[in-house]
């Protein structure tokens, strides 16, 4: 009677690796640790906060695509909503941060260039900005505000600015961080010199 060996190949059928996943657990961490930053930047609106939580998601959506920018800044949302209790404020929150970091990370991983992650953020303010603007009128009203009247006055002189200046405050600090980091997190075969 002979033995047979038997050789078992396990392959990791994962979207990321580990080294990709135990970094955006990491941005995941920072960027729930940032939502606690607390800046006014609107004087007639001081309820309206600036903080850099959607700087880790971007740089993860940068590194390992879209999706991975997507997940970290949701998880991070959620795990800020556990420790305060804030759900309405989360879900709002949920709309910016999916209209900001997904069309930024998809034009970047299309056109894998600082004109491209440019491109990408811009587009991405836009649409963040907006997206806070109907969230407002939609969520806002029904769960805070009770009715668009409260709001309305609002949306020009703090609500669009502070939107703005939010997403462009976090699309400047993505550039100057990922162009920092990106070698350290990114896949060496997704390297590529001279680029973002």
């Amino acid at each position: 009677m002979t033995e047979q060996s038997t050789h078992i190949h396990v392959q990791n059928t994962n979207r990321w690796s580990t080294k990709q996943l135990v970094t955006m657990a990491l941005m995941c961490a920072v960027s729930a640790l940032f939502m606690f930053v607390q800046i006014p930047i609107i004087p007639v609106a001081p309820f309206l906060t600036y903080d850099p939580s959607l700087v880790p998601a971007m740089v993860s959506g940068f590194a390992y695509g879209p999706g991975s920018g997507v997940a970290v800044g949701l998880v991070a949302i959620v795990i800020h909503a556990l420790m305060t209790g804030d759900w309405v404020g989360a879900l709002m929150n949920v709309v910016a941060t999916v209209l900001f970091i997904l069309p930024a990370a998809l034009v970047y991983r299309k056109n894998h260039t600082f004109a491209g992650a440019v491109i990408g953020l811009v587009l991405g303010v836009v649409l963040a900005t907006a997206g806070s603007v109907v969230s407002n009128l939609t969520i806002g009203v029904w769960f805070w505000y009770g009715s668009a009247d409260v709001i309305m006055p609002l949306l020009v002189p703090a609500v669009i600015p502070f939107n703005l200046i939010k997403t462009l405050l976090n699309s400047v600090l993505t550039l100057a961080v990922y162009k920092a980091v990106s070698n350290l997190i990114t896949p060496k075969k997704d390297q590529v010199k001279g680029r973002a």
